[in-house]
C-alpha cells in the first residue's frame, strides 16, 4: 500500500538522525555536504512542492519562506539559498523542521486517503519517496563527513557494521563478445536516466569477482602510488599535488600505523575490508598500477548477474551521458537528472549505506571524478 510505503521511508530518514545532537544538525564542512537539518527539510518540500500544493485541495503552505531554504536546484520554482550557505542557516531550527515534516506528512496523508487521486499521483509519490530514499544516503554520508572531520572523532553510532571482509584472492570471470541490452525494462519503479533500453557491442573482457580491498591498496600506496605521475591522469594528478593526497578519504597515519574513521569512530585500517571513499582519480591511477582498469557502466551492467555487488559504489570509465533517445520531462521535474549531464563520471552498484529496495542493476550514480565523500571503490576489469 502506497500510503504504508511513504510512512515506512520517512520514519527511516528521522531514524537515521537520531544518533544526532542538535549542534550536529547544522554543520556544513564542505560545498558538498548538506547539513542533516536540510535534508529533513529540502525532502518535505518535494512533497509540498509536487504534489500538495498542486493537487490537495485547499492546502495551507507551511511557510512560504521554505521555498527558498529548501529548494535544491530547481531553477523553474525560483530563487533559492545557494548551496554554500546552507550551513550558515541557524533558522528554521530544528524543532521547526521536524514540526514541518510532521506536518507534511499528516497532509500526505489527507492526499493518499483519495484512492482515486493517490492512483492518479502514484508515479510522482513514487518519484518523491526514491528522492527521499537518495537523500537517507547522502544523510549518512555527509553525517560521516562532519564527524569525521571533528578532531575528536566521535562515534556517529556504536554496533553499526559499516564493512565486510572482502578476499584478499580475486578471480577473472570472461564476459562474451556480443550485442547486450543496457537500461531498465519490466515493472517497478526506475529513475529516467535508466530508461530508454538499447543494445550495445561488447568486446570479451574479463571482470573480477570481488572488489579491491584496504590490502591491495596499501600496496599501490606502499609503491608510491601517490607521488608516481605515470598512473594519473593530468586533471588528477593536479588534483593529488594541489590537494597534497596521500591515502584515501578518512585515513589517517598514527604512529607509523594507518587508521582509518568509521561510523563507529577511529579504527586500525583492516586490510582484508573493501576500499572506500577514494576519487575516480584514485580508481583510474590504482587500475593502472595493477596493468589493468576499470569497467565502463555497460560491462559493469552486463556482468552483474554473475557478480556479487552493493558493499560499494564502484567507479566505472564511463561518462554520464544520455542514453540514445532520452528526453526531459516538461517542468521542474524534468531537471531531475538530465542538467547534470556534463563532467561527471558514472558509479554503479549500492553501498553499506544504501536505503533498503534502493538498488539494482540498471541504477545509474553520478559523482564528479574529484569526489569521495560517498561510498565508493573500484572493482578491476581486463
Amino acid at each position: 500500500m502506497l500510503s504504508y510505503k511513504y510512512s515506512q521511508i520517512r520514519e527511516f530518514s528521522e531514524d537515521i538522525c537520531f544518533p544526532l545532537k542538535t549542534e550536529d544538525y547544522v554543520v556544513q564542512p564542505i560545498i558538498d555536504v548538506s547539513p542533516p537539518k536540510w535534508h529533513l527539510g529540502h525532502t518535505s518540500w518535494f512533497f509540498e512542492t509536487f504534489l500538495l500544493k498542486p493537487y490537495l485541495q485547499d492546502y495551507e503552505e507551511f511557510d512560504p519562506n521554505f521555498n527558498y531554504v529548501f529548494n535544491s536546484y530547481y531553477e523553474t520554482l525560483g530563487n533559492r539559498v545557494i548551496r554554500t550557505d546552507r550551513g550558515n542557516l541557524s533558522r528554521p531550527t530544528v524543532e521547526e523542521i521536524y514540526n514541518y515534516r510532521k506536518y507534511i506528512d499528516e497532509q500526505m496523508g489527507f492526499l493518499l486517503s483519495d484512492a482515486t487521486l493517490s492512483e492518479m499521483l502514484k508515479d510522482l509519490v513514487l518519484l518523491g519517496l526514491n528522492h527521499e530514499q537518495q537523500h537517507q544516503e547522502l544523510l549518512f554520508t555527509d553525517i560521516k563527513y562532519i564527524l569525521g572531520h571533528n578532531p575528536l572523532f566521535p562515534a556517529y553510532r556504536t554496533g553499526r557494521q559499516e564493512f565486510h571482509k572482502v578476499s584478499p584472492i580475486r578471480e577473472y570471470i570472461e564476459i562474451p563478445e556480443g550485442l547486450y541490452e543496457i537500461g531498465f525494462e519490466g515493472e517497478g519503479f526506475c529513475f529516467d536516466n535508466e530508461r530508454c533500453r538499447h543494445k550495445v557491442f561488447l568486446n570479451t573482457f574479463q571482470i573480477s569477482t570481488s572488489l579491491v580491498n584496504n590490502g591491495d591498496y596499501l600496496e599501490f600506496m606502499e609503491a608510491g602510488g601517490y607521488t608516481n605521475f605515470k598512473y594519473w591522469h593530468l586533471e588528477g594528478w593536479e588534483w593529488v599535488k594541489q590537494n597534497q593526497i596521500k591515502a584515501p578519504l578518512y585515513w589517517h597515519e598514527i604512529d607509523g600505523l594507518w587508521h582509518n574513521y568509521t561510523l563507529n569512530g577511529l579504527k586500525p585500517v583492516n586490510p582484508d575490508e573493501p576500499l572506500c571513499h577514494v576519487s575516480y582519480y584514485e580508481a583510474h591511477a590504482f587500475a593502472a598500477w595493477a596493468g589493468k582498469r576499470l569497467p565502463t557502466e555497460f560491462e559493469w551492467e552486463a556482468a552483474s548477474p554473475k557478480l556479487s555487488w552493493g558493499k560499494r559504489w564502484e567507479w566505472t570509465e564511463s561518462a554520464y551521458l544520455p542514453y540514445p533517445g532520452f528526453k526531459t520531462a516538461e517542468g521542474a521535474i524534468g531537471e531531475y537528472n538530465g542538467k547534470f549531464m556534463v563532467n561527471q563520471m558514472v558509479l554503479r552498484g549500492a553501498s553499506e549505506v544504501t536505503s533498503p529496495k534502493h538498488s539494482r542493476k540498471t541504477y545509474r550514480n553520478f559523482f564528479q571524478p574529484n569526489l569521495r565523500w560517498q561510498y565508493s571503490g573500484i572493482r578491476l576489469a581486463q
